[in-house]
Order: C-alpha cells, then sequence, then structure tokens
C-alpha cells in the first residue's frame, strides 16, 4: 500500500479529501440552508437569532447523540426543547466517525440500543426525505484462536435469541462473503447479516430535520458556560449569547462533557477520557467493492475494514493508545490534529496481512479521530446523583453511529416518563462515583480501555490500571497471605487465596471459558464454610446510617421499603426498596440500632444509586440526618459451623441460636475492641455472623480471629466462594440478578412485602400498588434455580451468566448468575423464566405449574444441556438428599 507523492498530497488535504469522503466530511451547511421537509418555513438551525429566554429542556451537543436525543423528546411531546452546539452541527467526532452500525456488543442493553439504531436509520430517510447513506453491509467477525471462536459462538448464542439474525460461519464462506480477506490463518467466524454502514452526517441531518418539525429550535456557535443550580436542581443554563431559564439540562458534549460537568454550580461528574484515533482510507480499487460489501472485523488483528467508495475505510484499537485533552483543550484543536504513521504502523501491518491485496492501493489519507471511553468500556446515561433534571449522555467508546439512536430514545424515555422502558442500570451515570474523577486516574484507564475493545475477555476478568484506590485495612495481611484481587466500585475485594506452594504468575494468568485453575482452590474454601470456619473481607458494602430526633426516620424507612421496619431495636430487616412499578430500586439489609437509628447495608455498586434513591425521598426541611458510613466500618463476614465458637470464646459471651437468634444484631466487645456490630447473618444461607467493626479496630480484630480460629481449623476465604455458596442457596443479588424491573412477586419474594403494614402505620410504601395488581394478575416471569444434568465440569464449556434458557426446545429467557455447587458436584445457574402467546409474542401469566413441567436446557456457545427446574432454596435438596443417602445407609446396614 502506497501514498501519494508529497506535492499530491497537498492538493488531497484541500480538495480530494474532503470529496472522496464525502460521506464523513460533507459540508453538512448544504442542508442546513435548506428549510424543513415538511413544510416548515423555519430555518432548521439558527446562529444569529437572539436565544429563547427559557426552554423546558436544554440539549448541549450538536453531534449524532444529542440529535438522537432531541428528535426522540420531540418524538414524545416534549417540543419545547433547544439544542446548543458550540462549532457547527455534527462538526465533531460525528463528522469523521467510520459510521459502522453493529448490533455485536457483549452487554444486551448495548446490543439493544444498537438493533434499535439500525431499525431507526433505515427508515429515516422515508420519514424526512433526507438521505442518511444508511447500506445494510453486514459484518464479519473473524476468529484466529479456538478461544475467540468460543467467544464468538457464545455471541450468537445470546443475539439469535434476541431476535438478530447471525450464524457461526466458515473460513471459506468468510472468502465467498469478502473477496480481499485472507482466511488462512482462520478457525472460524461470526456473520451478522443485518448490521450496516451510514453517514453519520446525514443522520444528524435527518434527525435534526425530524426535530425542527416538531418545534425543537437549534443554534450553532453557542457555548455553554455555566449550569445553574439552586437547592439541587437545574434553573438554567449561561452562554456566550446569554441566558436561557430551562428545567432540565442534557449533556451530550462528547469529549468534552467531563468539562462541561465541572461547569455546573454543583459539579457532576463525568468519568471520560478521549484517546487519538486513526482510520486510513483508500482510493477506488481496480475492482471496486460492492456497496454491500460486509464490514470485517479482525479482533485479533484489532482491525476494521469497510467498503468506502469503491476503496477501503480502516481503523482499529491498538495496544499504546494515545490519550489526549487531558488539561482539557478547545473543540477547535482537533481540526489540526496530526497523522501519525509511526503510531498507525501495527494497524497497517495487519491490515496488510488480513488483505494482502491491498499493497499496492493508494492511500488518500490517515485520519486522526478523537474518540472518548470511559471507564469501564460502558457508555454514560441517566440523571445526575448531584444535580436533579441534569441527564448525561456521554462516552460511546468508539460506538457512537451503533448507539445514537437507541440511547437517545431510552434517554427521552426516562426524562419524559421518569424511566426508561428497558434496564439501562449498566449504563447509569450513578455506577459511578466522584473516586473515579481523576484526571490521572481517567487517562491512565482509558489507556486500558482502548485496547481491551477488541481484546478477548473471557469470564471474570479485571481492570489492571486504577487498581488499589479503596481498600480495606486488611490489604496488606490478606495479600501477604495470597490473597487474589479483583475489583468493584473501585473496592479492592478477595477472589480466593492460593495456598503456599501454588504458581501465582500461572494462576493469575489462567484465562478460560472452561474449568478454571482456581476451582480446587475455591472448592477448599466452600468446604471449610461448610464444615468449620472462614473469614472473609466484605468492607466494600455500602454502609448507611439514618437516625432522626423524632420518628422521621421510621416513617420514612416505612415508606421507601416493602417489608415492615418496625421491629425492636437489635432486629435485622431483608428489604427491598421498590420503585412505582414495584421493581428494586435498591435490595438492603436494614437494622434498627435504636428507636430513631437505622444501620442500612446494601451491594457495594449502590453506594451512589442508593444514597441519591434516599436524598430524593427524604424532605428537604426534615431532622433527619443520612451519613455514609463506608468507609467508618470494616465488614468480616464469619461462616461456618465453627464461628460461633470463635466468638464465643473471643467475647465470652454465648453465641448459640438461644442467646443469639437469627437476624439479629448486638454491639459487643470482641477481644480488647469494643462497639463491634455483631449480626447473625452470613449472605450465604450459612450459618455465622457479619462484623461490622470500627476502622481502628480492624486489624487487631482481625488477628485475634484467626489466632483463635485456628483450633477449629479457620482459614481466609474469597468472593469466589461466597459466590458459589450464595447461588446454591437460591440468593438473589441485584445488580446480578435482581434490577429495577425485578418485582419481589417475581423472585419468590413476596414474603419479604408486608402489604398490610400501611393500615399499621397510615404509611403507604412505594410500589404497593403495583405489587397488588400483580399478584391478581398473576407474575409473566419467575426467577428460577437450574441444576444442569448432563454437564461435564471438567470436559465442558462452563456456563458464566447470559445463556439462554429453552423449555420444551422453546427459548424462555436468560441465565442471570451461575456457579459450581461443590456441594452438590454440579453446575447451577439462576435466571428468569418468561412464557409468550406463540402468535402475538405478548407475555403471559408464569405459574409454578408452568416451570415444574417444562424440560429445560441451558444452551452454553451453541451446545444445550439438559436442566432441572426448581423454586425453592436449595436447604430443602439438601434435606432430602440427606434422608435419601440416611435411607440408602439404613437399607445397606439392614442387609
Amino acid at each position: 500500500m502506497r501514498s501519494c507523492p508529497v506535492p499530491v498530497w497537498s492538493c488531497l488535504r484541500a480538495e480530494m479529501f474532503p470529496r472522496l469522503l464525502s460521506d464523513v466530511v460533507c459540508p453538512l451547511r448544504r442542508h442546513l440552508s435548506s428549510s424543513c421537509r415538511r413544510g416548515s418555513s423555519t430555518a432548521l438551525v439558527s446562529n444569529v437569532s437572539p436565544l429563547p429566554s427559557q426552554a423546558h429542556v436544554v440539549i448541549c451537543g450538536g453531534g449524532i447523540v444529542g440529535s438522537s436525543v432531541a428528535y426522540h423528546l420531540s418524538k414524545l411531546g416534549w417540543n419545547d426543547v433547544v439544542l446548543l452546539e458550540q462549532g457547527r452541527l455534527a462538526a465533531g467526532t460525528t463528522r469523521l466517525c467510520g459510521g459502522i452500525v453493529s448490533t455485536v456488543k457483549h452487554i444486551s442493553i448495548e446490543t439493544k440500543m444498537a438493533d434499535y439504531s439500525n431499525k431507526l436509520y433505515q427508515h429515516l430517510a422515508q420519514e424526512t426525505g433526507v438521505q442518511t447513506g444508511y447500506i445494510q453491509t453486514g459484518s464479519i467477525s473473524l476468529a484466529h484462536t479456538q478461544d475467540r471462536l468460543i467467544s464468538l459462538r457464545r455471541l450468537v448464542s445470546r443475539l439469535q435469541v434476541m431476535g438478530i439474525p447471525c450464524d457461526i460461519i466458515s473460513p471459506k464462506q468468510v472468502a465467498q462473503l469478502h473477496p480481499l480477506v485472507n482466511i488462512h490463518d482462520l478457525v472460524g467466524a461470526m456473520h451478522v447479516p443485518g448490521d450496516a454502514v451510514i453517514s453519520p452526517p446525514d443522520v444528524v441531518q435527518a434527525l435534526v430535520t425530524a426535530a425542527v418539525h416538531n418545534g425543537v429550535q437549534i443554534y450553532e456557535g453557542t457555548s455553554v458556560s455555566h449550569v445553574m443550580v439552586d437547592k439541587g436542581h437545574v434553573t438554567g443554563i449561561e452562554t456566550d449569547r446569554g441566558h436561557i431559564e430551562c428545567e432540565y439540562f442534557v449533556n451530550c458534549a462528547g469529549q468534552w462533557a467531563y468539562e462541561l460537568g465541572l461547569m455546573s454550580e454543583e459539579p457532576v461528574t463525568v468519568p471520560l477520557h478521549p484517546c487519538e484515533h486513526f482510520y486510513l482510507v483508500t482510493r477506488p480499487l481496480k475492482q471496486g467493492l460492492r456497496p454491500d460489501t460486509p464490514v470485517i472485523v479482525d479482533l485479533d488483528g484489532r482491525i476494521y475494514v469497510r467498503n468506502w467508495q469503491g476503496g477501503v475505510l480502516s481503523g482499529g484499537f491498538e495496544k499504546n493508545p494515545k490519550p489526549i485533552f487531558t488539561e482539557g483543550r478547545n473543540q477547535l484543536e482537533f481540526q489540526s490534529m496530526l497523522e501519525d504513521w509511526d503510531h498507525y504502523e501495527p494497524l497497517l501491518s495487519a491490515l496488510l496481512r488480513r488483505m494482502p491485496t491491498l499493497e499496492s492501493t493508494e492511500i488518500l489519507q490517515l485520519v486522526n479521530c478523537p474518540e472518548s471511553f470511559t471507564a469501564d468500556m460502558r457508555c454514560i446515561m441517566g440523571e445526575s446523583a448531584a444535580v436533579r433534571n441534569y441527564f448525561v449522555l456521554a462516552g460511546m467508546n468508539s460506538s457512537g453511529s451503533s448507539f445514537a439512536g437507541g440511547a437517545g430514545k431510552y434517554l427521552a424515555e426516562w426524562m419524559v416518563h421518569g424511566y426508561p422502558s428497558v434496564n439501562v442500570w449498566p449504563l447509569d451515570i450513578k455506577r459511578f462515583g466522584v473516586l473515579q474523577s481523576s484526571r490521572t486516574f481517567l487517562r491512565h484507564r482509558v489507556m486500558e480501555v482502548m485496547p481491551l475493545m477488541y481484546e478477548l475477555k473471557v469470564p471474570r476478568w479485571d481492570f489492571q490500571t486504577g487498581r488499589q484506590l479503596r481498600t480495606s485495612p486488611l490489604y496488606d495481611r490478606l495479600d501477604a497471605q495470597g490473597a487474589r484481587w479483583m475489583e468493584k466500585h473501585g473496592f479492592e475485594r478477595v477472589k480466593h487465596f492460593v495456598p503456599p506452594g501454588k504458581d501465582l504468575l500461572e494462576l493469575d494468568q489462567s484465562k478460560t471459558f472452561y474449568k478454571p485453575d482456581w476451582f480446587d482452590i475455591v472448592g477448599a474454601e466452600v468446604k471449610c464454610c461448610k464444615e468449620a470456619v472462614c473469614v472473609i473481607d466484605m468492607s466494600s458494602f455500602t454502609k448507611f446510617e439514618l437516625s432522626s430526633s423524632g420518628g422521621q426516620a421510621l416513617e420514612i424507612l416505612q415508606h421507601l421499603c416493602s417489608n415492615d421496619l418496625d421491629v425492636p431495636v437489635g432486629h435485622i430487616v431483608h428489604t427491598g426498596m421498590l420503585n412505582e412499578r414495584g421493581g428494586y430500586q435498591n435490595d438492603c439489609s436494614v437494622v434498627r440500632l435504636n428507636k430513631r437509628s437505622f444501620f442500612i447495608i446494601s451491594p457495594t455498586d449502590q453506594q451512589v444509586h442508593c444514597w441519591s434513591w434516599l436524598k430524593l425521598h427524604m424532605p428537604k426541611d426534615s431532622q433527619l440526618q443520612l451519613e455514609d458510613v463506608t468507609w467508618k466500618y470494616t465488614a468480616l463476614n464469619l461462616i461456618g459451623p465453627r464461628a460461633m465458637d470463635v466468638l464465643s470464646e473471643l467475647s465470652y459471651v454465648p453465641m448459640t441460636p438461644d442467646h443469639f437468634p437469627s437476624l439479629f444484631c448486638k454491639e459487643m466487645s470482641v477481644g480488647y475492641a469494643n462497639g463491634i456490630r455483631v449480626m447473625s447473618m452470613t449472605h450465604t444461607g450459612e450459618p455465622g455472623f457479619m462484623l461490622y467493626i470500627p476502622i481502628e479496630y480492624a486489624l487487631h480484630v482481625y488477628n485475634e480471629i484467626m489466632n483463635v480460629g485456628q483450633k477449629y481449623g479457620i482459614r481466609n476465604a474469597g468472593y469466589y466462594a461466597l459466590r458459589s455458596l450464595r447461588i446454591e442457596k437460591f440468593f438473589a443479588f441485584w445488580g446480578q440478578d435482581l434490577d429495577t424491573f425485578s418485582t419481589p412477586l417475581e423472585c419468590g419474594r413476596e414474603f419479604r412485602v408486608k402489604f398490610d403494614k400501611v393500615l399499621n402505620h397510615g404509611t403507604d410504601f412505594i410500589g404497593r400498588e403495583a405489587l397488588l395488581q400483580q399478584r391478581q394478575e398473576g407474575v409473566c416471569r419467575r426467577f428460577t434455580m437450574f441444576i444442569l444434568d448432563d454437564h461435564d465440569t471438567d470436559l465442558d464449556l462452563w456456563p458464566w451468566w447470559g445463556e439462554p434458557i429453552y423449555r420444551n426446545s422453546h427459548y424462555v429467557g436468560m441465565t442471570t448468575s451461575s456457579a459450581y455447587s461443590y456441594t452438590l458436584a454440579r453446575h447451577v445457574c439462576l435466571g428468569f423464566v418468561h412464557q409468550y402467546d406463540e402468535d402475538t409474542g405478548a407475555k403471559l401469566v408464569v405459574t409454578p405449574d408452568f416451570i415444574n413441567r417444562g424440560d429445560y436446557e441451558i444452551e452454553i456457545a451453541g451446545q444445550r444441556f439438559r436442566a432441572k427446574a426448581k423454586l425453592y432454596p436449595f436447604s430443602s435438596l439438601f434435606t432430602q438428599r440427606r434422608r435419601k443417602d440416611e435411607m440408602e445407609l439404613s437399607s445397606f446396614q439392614g442387609k
């Protein structure tokens, strides 16, 4: 592949490049000078007329994302909307992006967004009269290795049941579909015929054409300098052209969203960071490619290739990305971003290996296009926890064309209805806290994120940058004992402990979809939890204290929680905080410390989400005091039948069930330390205690427990053992199994809902009416446990999560959690089972009888395994198994 001589390059830059790349860098003004095609006499865009003094919604950012939000708000009837763009519409990243629309995503919500975007772009031209450059080309994802092929097979299983046609194809079929691909080192590929390409600026033009027709006002050349906030709510914005009062503000500023978030009276954290992203464009080939030639994604080569007017456009995600604008820069600067052929060389070499015939093709230009990436490779969506009615949609991780349509739809629903139509928690901005807002953290993290875009991601992989940000006081002590770490919400948590003599490096580098190398290690930890005693550091749990001078604390919790919190002091209540639809906004354990004070324990990643939910419903002028005490307490989970012996010896207090009943909390002394909150629960269903220890006593208490516990066979354990224990006991976790659309009635938790407490206390809890209606009509899905029957743990691929569930050969749901049960010596999967009308597709009521009468299979990477469905915890199974063993032993002894 060769470039033009230097004199010709000058011509290309001045004239030929804009013409040959018209789909990307076409001058959008040729569209914007005309009026709406639907008969409106109002110009689409204004940069001379004065701004309105007020609007219901102001959107900042005129790229494909902001335009999509404006379009969908107008479709939902919100027409008093102003969209502001500091430069020209679609003149930022949208102008330069590659325009690939792909549904091949590893998270279901991202696939749903991309699928909706694809369908939207397909009919936009018909709706608006503006051609969008939409061509359904299909895509082919290549596999060099068997592990990559397994990953693609897992994707195919999930995409197919989501209604997206796709299949695994052979290398020969790849060659038939794309004439340039070298297939000699391929083991297979995934073909998605419905994927497409677009011209992003033209899509923006179509979206704004429809939006303006519906009443949206658009202003170019207008920069937002400040977002005004009063009493925690958006009240207006300041721009370089004047002030606008507004009730809602939407930050769609792309790579500038971080800086814009800080331009508020109460700063809003938007954890993203831009990187340089390179792609090259060639002249048309001698035998030009057809417009519908499939997009090639060579994941192991780190490149993508699409047809571009008979030539190719090829970019990728290199191993050594270049973060930019860490100090914050002006948008105009990326107009002069330079080529870097030395940096692009590995991707160019990968392109020539995959398509050798391109070697003599002439290159038009290497494009340097800034893209923003987030701290966890997922886009950022939703309402800020810091400011009410301040919404964010940004951080597309180089998938703006794929996500913009669907993301704009869901954000618009969120704003208009108060919630989107699907679960978007994996993308919710409240999954982040201020701890992820450090520029240094973001710069280092995106240098890892960008290469990971095409990296093979096996189950249970972890980020390596930005680590040791939040640690327990026991971190060094546990690390010295062989702890292997993972990260959750910035907090280091132990996966498992490597015994002395094991090869740590070999274990850390073990990556597989099959039986992992830590299998026996975790098995030993589980065995100790069941037969002796283990200690697990669970300090990452979110912990709040809610108190009041009177009865307000109880009153607000009775309103927020479905269970009854009016219990005696010291009692622990497992409860959900529900939304108006009856779905779990939060799943927590609440301890009544005294008449006016409560201790709330929630999942680790609920810290911001739960805090904002509580603050939202607290009266502004009340005597309530809410404090985040997560950092104040180290939490140790002491699990196993000998846990009571260890604590009794350390506290000189009897810990038997007669003296310390289940779900009870006492403040005790442990060793020399006072004020330890000891709770008779373990989050696993096993006997034991949770100890919430003031951090200054943590090391002392841990050492005392380990010293005394030696005689009882104590050992350390990690979250992998905890996961196995809780899944075999049918315990659902928020964020994995439960979300804002899951109700207690759907997951067998009706016993944690006290419908009659409204009569006792005069306080109606949120979601009560929805649950009453659901109880009357019946649930349309049920949380179910599956025990794999014919699965070989040693030889077969493992289920991890997200596997399709089949009942009588019909798809009925997805697994949400999975783990190996060392007790049953089988894999256990959890998931929701649906029932659909075969003719209309409507959801039908799912009864226990429907669950029990079906024949089930779990599909793992295209292979189905028989499974038994259960609606009750494993404790019942254990009892039945023990009785069977006892009967068999008695029968044997009788013989």
